[in-house]
């Protein structure tokens, strides 16, 4: 997958069958968009090509509400990958800004989708909006396709278990620790990536070696304390681990996110490793004594361990 940062050095694409938004999660109903893409691409020896944003346009045009309390479900970096293994040819990520949210949906389409990436075939998700003031629609974009020789699609909403798939309930099944519903939504594991570190020398005294997984940006969604099973997958090892989410105490509003590994090999500190999210074993409990931690922790990771994924 080719990834650029700006329009003015993407290139040549081949017959470039491209679609737009923000695709957080790259869920079920992002992926039936992307393999409708990669299928119009075939037809006609054509390429993928997504453009997505990066902040959020919800960050920059509503700082102080709808964007102010806004959590993602992947960093960039998450996206990025998830993407890539989705199959996606190219990946143009724009610095969204006040000027460019000022784009009207007509030279949208102009400017950039036919001028700058010579597009063929465009794809869009049920009820997707566009340009400025979201005035672009399906009608509107058909309407410039027939008067600029280019083909449109609405991809229809799709549903999972009778209810739409959609980011924010994705986010809200994360929050609620419903890590099983949003896998299902997702269809694939939720993620953390990060840089893996040794950690908590208080749990390695008692049995429970543990690393810590940096969460790197602020506004990445992080599921509620507790304890969870987990999948970690380091440069070259991949391991079942029991993870624990809580508050930092040095730092109360960061969140640690510590993994204790269940197989060992090696060690993965300094790597940047992916998590796999399977499930919520329990939720965060005060425990006074070092026994009673260990009796615990001993407990979850038996839970863990008879897990099978």
């Amino acid at each position: 997958m080719k990834i650029f940062y700006d329009f003015d050095h993407v290139g040549t694409i081949r017959n470039a069958v491209v679609t737009t938004g923000s695709f957080d999660g790259v869920h079920i109903g992002h992926k039936v968009i992307l393999q409708r893409l990669k299928k119009l691409a075939a037809e006609i020896g054509g390429e993928t090509v997504l453009i997505t944003f990066h902040p959020h346009p919800r960050k920059v045009l509503y700082p102080e509400t709808a964007g102010k309390g806004l959590y993602l479900i992947n960093s960039q970096r998450e996206k990025i990958n998830l993407l890539q293994k989705a199959g996606l040819d190219n990946l143009i990520i724009v610095t969204f800004t006040l000027a460019f949210s000022q784009i009207t949906s007509i030279d949208f389409v102009r400017n950039i989708l036919l001028n700058k990436l010579h597009a063929r075939k465009i794809v869009i998700g049920f009820n997707h909006h566009f340009g400025h003031n979201r005035e672009g629609d399906y009608q509107a974009l058909r309407d410039l396709g027939i008067a600029n020789d280019f083909e449109v699609e609405e991809i229809p909403e799709q549903d999972i278990h009778n209810e739409s798939v959609s980011s924010t309930k994705i986010r809200k099944a994360i929050l609620d620790g419903n890590i099983q519903k949003a896998n299902a939504y997702l269809d694939h594991q939720y993620i953390v990536m990060g840089a893996a570190n040794k950690s908590s020398p208080i749990l390695e005294e008692i049995g429970f070696p543990c690393y810590s997984v940096r969460v790197e940006e602020d506004c990445k969604l992080v599921p509620p304390n507790g304890v969870y099973a987990v999948t970690v997958i380091g440069e070259d090892s991949f391991s079942r681990a029991m993870c624990f989410i809580r508050k930092n105490e040095i730092s109360p509003l960061e969140t640690l996110v510590e993994v204790h590994l269940l197989e060992s090999y090696g060690t993965i500190e300094g790597e940047i490793v992916t998590l796999l999210f399977h499930k919520r074993i329990r939720e965060e409990r005060i425990l006074t004594t070092t026994e009673d931690l260990k009796k615990q922790l001993t407990i979850d990771r038996n839970q863990v361990d008879e897990l099978i994924f």
